[in-house]
């Protein structure tokens, strides 16, 4: 059985601001799929929401996000359209089994977190003298991102990544999304367990950030859109297959790449019986 543990926000799902930058248009092909206030906020083109909706009917799909899980329940789609019965949010930190809460895992979490890193103060206190140009938001008290005014530069960031990474945390831009993980927080990992909690044999995934690769690491197929935070570093490795298109035309195509790999591997296991 294939699984397909995908990322969300600019892998499959695009909000205004992300289609704006990626040159997808907002047209009648492009169909909501969250809402937050009442507005419409995130978009999937229609064909790739049709082609998720029989995906999911034929494998195990799991969403796997940095979103906490109240952020991750406005994208309507996953409680109204496509079954889902695992799903990963807070980038592992927590996963949802049929909507509660799965305490064997977050056990597991926490003793990681209090074994392996700084307290999340402490590394905030470490940061004030770079005033950061942006509304600091923290997130399941667990960990924190900025929403940045105006970007940072390339030494900034390379000189925070340090202090993080010496205090065992994680950095990851996304858009204006600025965010600091502590590394025991892992959506690889969460997806791991899933595997092995249902005895799933082959997993597709699919992110578009630097804290997607250790998802893509346990992948048996692996997939980024190119517009993808760590693509061009990436991309003469041959670590992962890289899509055709950007914005919502990536999300349409790793969809339908996945879709492929699941009728191939049914094709392949009624041949065999």
């Amino acid at each position: 059985m294939i699984m397909f543990a995908s990322d969300l926000d600019r892998t499959l799902i695009y909000s205004k601001r992300a289609l704006s930058e990626m040159g997808t248009p907002l047209n009648k092909e492009m169909v909501p799929v969250e809402k937050r206030n009442g507005e419409n906020i995130s978009y999937m083109k229609e064909t790739a929401l049709n082609l998720l909706k029989e995906l999911a009917s034929e494998a195990l799909f799991v969403p796997v996000t940095t979103r906490t899980y109240e952020q991750y329940k406005r994208i309507f789609i996953f409680a109204e359209e496509i079954p889902v019965t695992y799903s990963v949010t807070s980038n592992g930190a927590n996963i949802h089994y049929k909507g509660e809460l799965l305490s064997e895992w977050t056990e597991t979490v926490q003793r990681k977190l209090a074994e392996e890193c700084s307290q999340k103060e402490d590394l905030m206190k470490l940061l004030q003298g770079y005033k950061l140009p942006g509304k600091l938001k923290i997130a399941d008290d667990l960990f924190f991102y900025f929403i940045l005014e105006e970007q940072i530069t390339s030494d900034t960031k390379k000189q925070i990544g340090d202090i993080a990474a010496e205090n065992g945390w994680k950095l990851s831009l996304q858009g204006r999304k600025l965010y600091f993980m502590p590394s025991p927080v892992c959506k690889g990992e969460a997806v791991k367990f899933i595997q092995k909690r249902e005895g799933i044999t082959q997993i597709a995934g699919a992110g578009d950030s630097l804290l997607d690769v250790p998802l893509l690491n346990v992948c048996t197929y692996p997939f980024m859109p190119r517009h993808g935070e760590m693509a061009s570093e990436l991309m003469s490795t041959n670590t992962f297959t890289f899509t055709e298109f950007q914005g919502a035309n990536a999300g349409e195509e790793i969809i339908k790449s996945v879709h492929q790999l699941i009728k191939r591997s049914s094709t392949l296991l009624q041949e065999s019986l």
